[in-house]
């Protein structure tokens, strides 16, 4: 649990509760009269803050498909006529503007920020990530750990998506879509029980959420230490995927997809 407090960002990033467990992410620079807001799967609760903080809406990225994603879209362009939406340019994707691909520089309305766009396929085919100013807007690619289901793209894809964040500063704050964190974490020790990396980020997860606030962001760091699926070249992960699927495996690809199929049949 990383707060945007204990680094210095030009961003001010604050969370907008939707549904169960998603966040919107409000970006902003500090003093601006306007906010960008991330993968806005419901409209009104964007429109409350905004309005809560007096601010107008110069911009929507959008990271995936999804309708828990973008199904706020619609009403936000309402409220804001022409206000620009960017997304995955490989995604049939209803409203936007700005369709973006593998190491574009968006150029944002009403934000002093560069992000550079990451091709990160796997939850789906065409599911991209913003990176830049010390954060990864990752929407459900990487969770904290844990990682998003493979509904649309591949094992392959998402294997190699999660190892191309890992090779991501270790001081990049990762602002995933979903508060899932304690179920994530129930399962990484699952395949790892020992690991007293675990045991220690669950007790601060847990102190964190009795106190009202948020798991999210994660450090890369952390993820680094107690993410199962960014930790498939370890000896430990691969021994409890080889136990769970009952035969030596060749590659970290292979560790990756039987930990994730684990989980998706016995845990999820």
């Amino acid at each position: 649990m990383a707060s945007e407090r204990e680094v210095e960002l030009m961003l001010e990033i604050t969370p907008v509760k939707a549904f169960k467990d998603n966040f919107i992410w409000m970006l902003r620079n500090p003093g601006s009269d306007s906010a960008v807001a991330v993968d806005p799967g419901e409209g009104a609760p964007v429109l409350a803050w905004l309005k809560e903080h007096g601010l107008k809406l110069s911009a929507i990225l959008i990271t995936h498909k999804h309708s828990d994603h973008t199904g706020g879209v619609m009403d936000l362009q309402f409220a804001f006529p022409g206000v620009p939406v960017f997304g995955p340019a490989n995604e049939p994707i209803r409203g936007i503007k700005v369709r973006l691909k593998e190491g574009d520089r968006p150029d944002i309305p009403g934000l002093q920020a560069d992000f550079t766009v990451m091709e990160v396929p796997g939850h789906t085919e065409g599911h991209i990530a913003y990176y830049g100013e010390g954060v990864l807007l990752c929407g459900d690619t990487l969770f904290s750990a844990g990682c998003g289901g493979i509904f649309g793209g591949t094992h392959q894809q998402m294997n190699a998506s999660l190892q191309r964040i890992a090779k991501l500063p270790a001081e990049t704050l990762v602002y995933c879509a979903h508060e899932y964190t304690l179920a994530n974490l129930g399962f990484a020790k699952w395949v790892e029980p020992e690991s007293q990396a675990l045991l220690r980020y669950e007790d601060e997860a847990r102190r964190v959420l009795e106190q009202g606030g948020n798991t999210v962001p994660s450090r890369l760091a952390t993820e680094l230490e107690v993410n199962p699926f960014l930790r498939v070249a370890e000896p430990s992960v691969r021994s409890a995927a080889e136990k769970y699927v009952g035969q030596p495996l060749e590659s970290e690809e292979a560790v990756f997809t039987a930990i994730r199929r684990w989980k998706d049949r016995e845990y999820d």
